[in-house]
């Protein structure tokens, strides 16, 4: 494609731009992403239960993993991971909000 070396160091993002394209991937995946986790989320089932964090143990040593519910919400842009639990319940909201995060491309 732009024949670019390994040995080049250049970023993913760099090398997008060189090909003037943009990461239709990484939007797929989020998409992909955020509409599973709403599914899982109007479910009373173990799988809301984890992703919650709801379940009962000890925590790992070491630091602390980022949460799906974290990062889904500062992707989605919303103000807090409540708020943002609350809209799953609304499938038709859920998917509007899905929406409007891929076209702003955040």
């Amino acid at each position: 494609m732009l024949k670019i070396p390994w040995t080049a160091k250049k970023t993913n993002e760099r090398v997008l731009q060189e090909a003037q394209s943009k990461r239709s991937l990484l939007d797929k995946i989020r998409k992909r992403q955020a509409t599973l986790f709403g599914h899982i989320m109007r479910q009373e089932k173990l799988e809301n239960l984890i992703i919650t964090g709801m379940m009962m143990g000890r925590s790992c040593r070491g630091r602390q993993r980022q949460k799906l519910t974290d990062g889904m919400a500062k992707w989605l842009g919303m103000g807090s991971v409540v708020a943002m639990l609350q809209m799953t319940k609304m499938r038709q909201e859920w998917r509007r909000l899905i929406a409007n995060a891929m076209e702003q491309g955040t």
